[in-house]
């Protein structure tokens, strides 16, 4: 049964790129061939009413998303070796339709952003013998310094390596590989925590916050019969603006021909984000003039 005020569709199967090789032909000259592979995409809205957006909503509609979520990687995931999730929040974002909704994408192939995950968390695995986000979330708890919010069983953290302003990075605290493995317990923890920080970002300059943000767990399709004891659930939260509504970071020139920088220290943006109030500003009553 589909979720009370959750919608979706889907659009007609697309050709993404999965590959390309480089090929010699008359007079030495290389050309470039794409190798394509059969997809599938989906489109899911929020809720009905076209100006709630995620922070807005309550815990119980914020849940039926995840479990949307969940429901689809299932059914995705069961040809697919890649689902994606990922939400663009507004038009800074290029989003073009201002109907809350994220969108689903599977592909036959893993994408690069998930091949270095892959390879990364397996060699840490090797290592180390523990998965590398569970003992990065477990130090993010215990030093707090680039925490935003925490509950049970999840953290939110501006991780040490992020390059745009308030990117904050979400893990569970247990040891979980994909979306659709999370208890019931641990789905409703997750509506309240995306609640905290989505209204945390809504109240840092007081606007519906743009970001571009996704899901990342274990490969699917042909992989679920694998050993993905490596991977490690998590969310990334990649937000443009930088020192107010109007001031969004660029990433141009040395940034994106050398080596980002930072405008503000994992830190401070951290501690920017987690002394703001968790009641959304939009509902909070004003003082009086």
């Amino acid at each position: 049964m589909k979720p009370r005020g959750l919608g979706w569709g889907h659009s007609s199967l697309r050709d993404l790129m999965s590959d390309a090789v480089l090929e010699q032909s008359e007079g030495a000259v290389l050309s470039l061939r794409l190798l394509w592979g059969p997809a599938a995409r989906k489109v899911m809205c929020f809720h009905p009413w076209s100006d709630l957006t995620l922070p807005l909503m309550s815990l119980a509609e914020i849940r039926a998303v995840i479990d949307k979520w969940a429901e689809l990687m299932v059914e995705l995931g069961a040809s697919y070796p890649w689902v994606q999730i990922f939400e663009n929040k507004g038009a800074m974002m290029g989003c073009s339709n201002p109907h809350p909704h994220c969108q689903v994408w599977a592909s036959n192939f893993l994408p690069n952003e998930a091949r270095l995950e892959d390879r990364t968390q397996r060699q840490h695995l090797q290592e180390r013998g523990v998965p590398l986000l569970l003992e990065y979330a477990r130090l993010e708890a215990q030093r707090k310094e680039r925490l935003v919010v925490e509950n049970a069983d999840w953290l939110v953290v501006v991780p040490y390596w992020a390059v745009w302003p308030f990117q904050t990075l979400l893990l569970p605290r247990r040891h979980v590989c994909r979306l659709q493995e999370l208890s019931d317990g641990e789905r409703d923890s997750l509506a309240s925590i995306m609640k905290r920080l989505l209204t945390k970002y809504d109240n840092l300059f007081e606007i519906s916050f743009p970001y571009s943000m996704g899901w990342h767990g274990a490969p699917t399709g042909p992989h679920l019969g694998a050993d993905c004891g490596h991977w490690q659930l998590h969310a990334h939260y990649y937000p443009p603006l930088l020192r107010s509504a109007a001031v969004r970071k660029f990433m141009v020139g040395y940034e994106m021909l050398a080596q980002a920088q930072r405008d503000l220290t994992p830190e401070q943006a951290a501690e920017r984000l987690r002394t703001l109030p968790e009641e959304h500003y939009r509902v909070r009553p004003r003082e009086a003039a």
